[in-house]
């Protein structure tokens, strides 16, 4: 369920988010309690026709061992994407969980009128291999 704050962002047309991949990465570093790595790429497009600013994150991790982490804040790997009519933001970062997850979520941001918009992020799995 949304929070109020939340439900005064409204969708636009032409603002998606594409999970490009998803990979399994036990070379970096987790905690004994997390000990999958998850790294993931990401593309917000905007093909609306409004200059649209990304300001903020929100993140639900749903691990099968963890229960739900929440994880959200300013902006998008430390930026704030500034994206014109037909332009997009590609990034990387990751998620640790304890098992198999799925992520989800929504980027938030406004348009150059002020209006305050949100995007979803596509549920994606984190499955940690057999070999794991």
């Amino acid at each position: 369920m949304a929070s109020s704050a939340e439900n005064h962002y409204q969708e636009i047309k032409g603002l998606a988010v594409c999970v490009n991949d998803v990979i399994y990465m036990p070379s970096l570093d987790a905690p004994a309690d997390k000990p999958h790595p998850f790294v993931y790429f990401i593309t917000i497009i905007n093909e609306s026709s409004e200059r649209i600013s990304i300001t903020g994150r929100k993140w639900l991790v749903k691990d099968e061992e963890c229960g739900v982490t929440v994880v959200e804040g300013d902006g998008v790997v430390g930026e704030t994407p500034l994206l014109e009519p037909g332009e997009d933001f590609s990034y990387n970062s990751y998620h640790i969980a304890a098992g198999d997850a799925v992520a989800s979520g929504s980027f938030f941001g406004e348009t150059a009128t002020g209006v305050k918009v949100r995007v979803r992020i596509p549920d994606f799995n984190l499955e940690v291999p057999n070999w794991a």
